[in-house]
């Protein structure tokens, strides 16, 4: 059965995805290949102070999103903004199904897919007149 609806919690180092519906749940971590570092900002620096984005990253967020109706962005840095920017640019029908974005530290897996669900069903009962998906 498909997996229509997706919550995913990342920082700058790794991301956890789930893809889900009413009876399965589907989950994967993604590592960061080079995690966004601290940087200090010098002054008189051209483009100090600013870390290079790790675009391999996001494309594996984006593949493992492939196919949901819905999704969810959590997490507790701003490494959420940076994949945000980066799917206006490159992915925006991806953008365009995001149901939300949330700040959020470091939830277990089981509180993680709790609060989808909730946000999910929060959804539902906000759009009258259609029948709530199937999970």
């Amino acid at each position: 059965m498909p997996h229509g609806r997706a919550i995913v919690w990342m920082d700058s180092k790794e991301a956890h995805v789930f893809r889900f519906n009413a009876e399965d749940v589907e989950a994967e971590r993604i590592k960061a290949h080079s995690p966004f570092r601290q940087v200090h900002h010098k002054a008189g620096v051209v483009g100090a102070g600013r870390a290079h984005l790790d675009r391999d990253f996001f494309d594996h967020i984006i593949d493992a999103l492939r196919g949901v109706r819905e999704w969810l962005l959590v997490g507790p840095s701003t490494a959420k903004d940076e994949l945000l920017a980066h799917l206006e640019a490159h992915v925006p029908w991806l953008k365009a199904q995001l149901v939300g974005v949330e700040p959020m530290d470091h939830p277990t897996d089981g509180e993680l897919l709790d609060h989808a669900r909730r946000v999910f069903k929060a959804v539902d009962r906000m759009l009258p007149n259609s029948p709530p998906p199937p999970a």
